[in-house]
């Protein structure tokens, strides 16, 4: 035993020594144009590129509120002819850091967007929160926050077994609990994980709900793709974690074929999507 144990010590240290940065958040849409008009004019993010793949009818854009180079964006899909999507009870919403939340969600409802909670205080505490819908119905909470290096700030996601999920994305991906809030009295609990405190960087926040232990997944939400060294290091811790706690490597780990990207993609416990892109073909990738 001793010998397997060995190699298994080093191999699961790599997730934390590794170049990791959450890259984008990939998800349907059934208008490319209508999304990246509401994205842009009542969210303020930029358009930082487009690409159409008649061949393989579809088009994506990626936007966001910064550089690919250095922030966390949305890629949006079209797939030519579908124009609705099902988003499933299991995503939850992403979320958008700004310093003024009332200003931002009267630009979001004076450009057709649909405020489904109204800017103000959370119960019980001070933070001043906000919830709307894009034109999709895909959620965005608005959150308060005087300054904040990364406005695309959350992805949240619900799973049914919290510290399973908790487990599973420190041991496979190397993330770190930056948060837990647990709210018997609405029933539910919740873990922010990531590569770096919540107020610096993009999260991503687990909820369980109490005795929910399944949700669909409907087809609208995809992934979310983070930066690695190495692709085949990343695959191996991935392949010996899910052994031990469930999920799966959906694509094994190398280059796609025509951009040469390397990648390996996988599904945690619940069936959530995650994709690993090697750092550097990342980066030729935009140029």
């Amino acid at each position: 035993m001793a010998d397997t144990a060995q190699p298994n010590a080093e191999l699961l240290e790599w997730p934390k020594k590794d170049k990791r940065r959450f890259l984008h958040a990939v998800y349907r849409v059934g208008d490319l144009d209508r999304t990246i008009k509401f994205y842009t004019e009542a969210f303020g993010m930029k358009l930082l590129r487009k690409r159409d793949v008649p061949e393989e009818k579809y088009a994506n854009a990626f936007l966001g509120f910064g550089p690919e180079h250095s922030n966390f964006v949305v890629e949006l899909t079209y797939n030519y002819g579908v124009t609705s999507y099902d988003i499933g009870t299991g995503f939850g919403h992403f979320a958008i850091a700004t310093p003024d939340v009332y200003k931002l969600v009267e630009d979001i409802r004076a450009k057709g967007g649909n405020v489904t909670r109204e800017p103000g205080p959370v119960k019980g505490g001070s933070s001043v929160i906000a919830f709307v819908k894009d034109p999709d119905g895909y959620i965005f909470e608005i959150i308060q926050r005087a300054s904040t290096p990364e406005p695309l700030c959350q992805v949240m996601l619900r799973v049914g077994d919290l510290e399973r999920s908790i487990k599973f994305y420190e041991k496979a991906l190397g993330m770190k609990v930056v948060k837990k809030v647990d709210r018997p009295e609405y029933k539910y609990t919740l873990a922010m994980l990531g590569y770096a405190e919540e107020h610096e960087t993009t999260v991503l926040e687990l909820t369980y709900n109490y005795g929910v232990t399944e949700y669909t997944k409907g087809n609208a939400y995809a992934q979310i793709a983070i930066g690695t060294d190495d692709v085949y290091k990343s695959a191996e811790v991935i392949n010996h974690v899910t052994q031990e706690l469930g999920g799966k490597i959906t694509r094994q780990p190398g280059p796609i074929p025509g951009i040469n990207t390397k990648i390996v993609s996988f599904l945690d416990p619940d069936g959530w999507k995650t994709v690993l892109v090697d750092n550097e073909d990342f980066l030729k990738e935009l140029q």
